[in-house]
């Protein structure tokens, strides 16, 4: 199959790609046509369908496989498939495997490194906190190993949500060893719990999109409220402790404006939002270097989340 991110402006195109979204829609001039996105594990892009009456277009709908042939086009700088030809795919035609993007690194390898993480925390309440959540709910960890972290902008993969979260804690265990004013144990615990709340914000793969109470409430409330659940399932837990990890994820953007409820307030907050925060700019600047040449120094234009114009760095001799 020929990937969306090979695509280029005048080729002719059939091959078999996953119709994310479908809209029925009429032109000015009064006719139907149909607006779908076609996505690969490479991207996605625009697809149009400008005669769906033809009998070249069969029944289908979003979330199908799609066969489709046709012309790839560019409309106000951006690739679009001008689809001639539409019949929904078999199972038997394609691997899911090929369709949505997914972590570079081994998941279990991951998951193994997080689960060591936990076993060196020593707070007996944070550390029952964890086990109740990654050794014992078998729902939350299938869903936290595929889940994806975001629905755009960074680690919007599958196995993005833990590949962030093992990346943030390794920043804050080190975090830990150069500030020993630090606990560690709960900026370990807050690190790790930091993005639970995406479990329910995001739905999985293929949808990978915001869920009714994600819209309503976002990750950060739902993060929190899944603590406190946990929380109150512990005999004992110290109430001080339990607030101070709730606000570590409430503050875990660092600014009001970037959806955290509080501003950090005590020091593993500070240090939780730097981790999170670095984190989340690499790995943008590392998704939007990903199809450039290395040694390219092309300017890629302004990303919203540095608030810079990119480019990558170019190579010494």
């Amino acid at each position: 199959m020929k990937y969306i991110e090979e695509f280029r402006e005048g080729e002719q195109v059939r091959g078999i790609y996953f119709c994310k979204t479908r809209v029925v829609a009429t032109a000015k001039n009064g006719k139907p046509y149909e607006s779908l996105t076609l996505q690969d594990k490479t991207g996605t892009i625009d697809g149009k369908i400008w005669d769906p009456n033809s009998g070249g277009i069969e029944d289908y709908d979003k979330m199908d496989y799609v066969d489709v042939m046709g012309e790839i086009t560019s409309f106000n700088g951006s690739l679009q498939f001008n689809i001639k030809r539409l019949r929904k795919a078999g199972p038997e035609e394609y691997e899911e495997k090929e369709y949505f993007p997914i972590s570079d690194k081994d998941i279990e390898e991951m998951y193994g490194e997080l689960l060591a993480l936990i076993d060196s925390v020593k707070e007996p309440h944070l550390h029952r906190l964890l086990d109740i959540l990654f050794r014992e709910s078998e729902g939350f960890i299938t869903e936290f190993k595929k889940h994806s972290a975001a629905k755009s902008v960074h680690h919007g993969f599958i196995g993005g949500l833990l590949e962030h979260t093992l990346t943030v804690t390794k920043i804050c265990d080190f975090y830990s060893t150069t500030y020993p004013l630090l606990n560690r144990d709960l900026l370990i615990t807050a690190a790790i719990c930091h993005d639970i709340g995406k479990i329910n914000e995001l739905s999985s793969f293929p949808e990978n999109d915001y869920t009714d109470e994600g819209q309503l409430l976002g990750h950060i409330v739902m993060g929190i409220e899944a603590v406190g659940r946990l929380v109150r399932s512990i005999e004992g837990f110290p109430p001080r402790l339990a607030n101070e990890l709730k606000h570590c994820i409430a503050a875990h953007h660092g600014e009001l404006e970037y959806g955290s409820p509080k501003k950090p307030a005590i020091i593993e907050a500070v240090a939780l939002n730097f981790a999170d925060n670095t984190d989340a700019k690499m790995e943008t600047m590392k998704e939007a270097f990903a199809n450039i040449p290395e040694g390219s120094t092309e300017w890629l234009g302004y990303n919203r989340l540095i608030e810079s114009n990119i480019r990558r760095t170019g190579k010494t001799d």
